[in-house]
């Protein structure tokens, strides 16, 4: 329970959880236990330095196999994911629609799901975490979670985390010591991974942001396009071909990029952007001693999870609306036609969070994941898709009309074959 319990004591002690109205369901749990066209220099309001020397880079171990693949979420797992869900149902869908208009997150509302613990889940708690073990299963369950209310919100919601948890897989003493401080403190900085470049048919393995040695460090240059809250952040992880070695990860601090705003037709609520490298000079230590390719495998495994959250909303939202609809003097659910597509719906939904839990779960324990999350991300992008043009179709002409959700969560679904990044479980 420890690491429930200093979430939920962290949550239950912020003026949010009353705001929220959460309080109830905090109490319960611990009781039982648009295209602006603008160009700008990156936002550069705080300065990252170690307050502390560590020893050694602090890791997270795995979590222990014992040879059972259990879906049953843990009793903590399940109260941090019923504070998070309702959240995402008090608060991001009621919010969803205006913001996918502004093509931006809300900052109270992202502030709000940092003061949740969102970034604590995967710091261990010597650098100020709660994390005793490797939160894949449970960073996974909580992206479902705050997907059912908008994926757009939840990306932005989730991009500090992506680099909070990249620091702790990949980071050495120095790299932790410097930034992962702010990121379980009171001000989380507006934060992403940047993996995702503007050109077709995007290869994450084929980069053509560029990284050359210097006697100093590292010199970048490059776009990364599509990136959450780009002009608000204050920290990216760029993905760059570096000179002699292939893809790698650098910390880079906005001060040091040019941001453009880069609206596209799903995940607006985000606040996408693209982030412009010229001749980018970074410190030798900028390196992260990063595994790229389970960088990128996790960041699907994320994107896989918004699916599922964002396939059940639409479930949720498609079968009271099929019941109470009235055509022919019955309800439109008595026909075979659109009770056989609401059951597809289910039947594919129930596929997708299978293979999804089951690539967390190896990734979790250690284990080799690449194939599950090939299967999980193959699935999730084709009956992702498949879910969202059924949950338009199955509301007929107000499936077309922004009166109701269905329309931005089929843009919204498409994204998922095509991000890289921006994500991190």
């Amino acid at each position: 329970m420890g690491t429930v319990m200093s979430v939920l004591n962290k949550v239950a002690g912020a003026p949010v959880v009353e705001r929220l109205k959460l309080k109830k369901s905090v109490d319960r749990a611990l009781y039982q236990a648009t295209k602006t066209g603008f160009q700008a220099a990156g936002a550069a309001t705080r300065t990252f330095s170690a307050a502390r020397k560590l020893g050694s880079a602090k890791r997270l171990p795995p979590v222990p196999d014992t040879g059972v693949f259990d879906l049953a979420p843990s009793e903590d797992q399940r109260m941090i994911v019923e504070t998070v869900r309702e959240f995402a149902a008090e608060r991001l869908r009621p919010a969803a629609s205006v913001a996918d208009e502004k093509c931006a997150a809300p900052p109270e509302l992202v502030s709000t799901a940092t003061e949740l613990g969102i970034t604590l889940l995967g710091v261990p708690e010597e650098l100020g975490g709660v994390a005793t073990e490797r939160s894949t299963v449970t960073n996974v369950l909580v992206a479902e979670a705050l997907a059912t209310g908008d994926m757009g919100l939840a990306l932005a919601c989730l991009a500090p985390a992506a680099v909070s948890n990249a620091l702790v897989l990949w980071g050495n003493e120095e790299q932790q010591a410097t930034y992962l401080p702010s990121f379980t403190g009171d001000d989380v900085p507006a934060a992403a991974l940047a993996i995702q470049e503007p050109r077709p048919l995007f290869d994450p393995f084929s980069l053509q942001t560029k990284a050359y040695r210097t006697s100093g460090g590292f010199r970048l240059t490059g776009v990364k396009s599509l990136v959450p809250r780009a002009s608000a952040a204050e920290l990216f992880i760029v993905a760059a071909d570096l000179e002699g070695r292939g893809p790698a990860l650098f910390i880079v601090e906005s001060s040091s990029v040019t941001i453009e705003s880069e609206p596209a037709m799903g995940l607006r609520a985000a606040g996408t952007g693209r982030v412009l490298l010229d001749q980018v000079s970074v410190p030798a230590v900028a390196l992260l001693a990063a595994d790229y390719a389970d960088c990128v495998r996790l960041a699907r495994l994320g994107w896989c999870a918004l699916a599922v959250g964002t396939g059940r909303a639409v479930l949720d939202y498609v079968i009271p609306y099929v019941n109470d609809r009235v055509a022919f003097g019955e309800p439109v659910s008595h026909r075979q036609g659109v009770a056989f597509r609401v059951a597809d719906i289910g039947t594919e939904l129930d596929g997708m969070r299978l293979l999804t839990y089951r690539a967390a779960a190896r990734a979790a324990a250690g284990l080799s994941f690449a194939r599950e999350v090939a299967l999980a991300r193959k699935l999730c992008t084709d009956k992702g898709m498949m879910i969202g043009s059924d949950g338009v179709q199955l509301l007929g002409g107000h499936g077309f009309v922004k009166e109701h959700p269905v329309e931005r969560w089929y843009r919204d679904l498409r994204a998922v074959g095509v991000m890289e990044g921006a994500v991190l479980v």
